[in-house]
């Protein structure tokens, strides 16, 4: 406690309240934004599950298409095909 009269005596008031507001308001923002990473970081994971979600449910999609063309003696759409890969067609049949 001596420590901080004699800051108090060299610096005066003004000063070391200042410094020790200021402490204060980083720990109050470290605080508030450790929370918001840990929430970021779910809603993130939750994001690339719906990402993956949504490519495998454009690969069956693609795959029911191919199907029922099939079925129906209609050719199948390659093209369409190499686009749900992310990818070019490369045969040239």
């Amino acid at each position: 406690m001596t420590s901080f009269w004699k800051l108090v005596a060299e610096l005066g008031l003004p000063i070391v309240a200042a410094i020790g507001l200021g402490a204060f308001i980083m720990i109050i923002i470290k605080y508030i934004l450790g929370g918001i990473v840990g929430k970021i970081k779910f809603i993130e994971s939750v994001i690339s599950q719906l990402d993956n979600r949504v490519k495998t449910m454009n690969n069956d999609i693609v795959k029911i298409d191919q199907e029922v063309s099939d079925q129906l003696g209609l050719p199948i759409d390659t093209e369409r095909v190499a686009r749900s890969d992310g990818k070019s067609d490369a045969r040239k049949d």
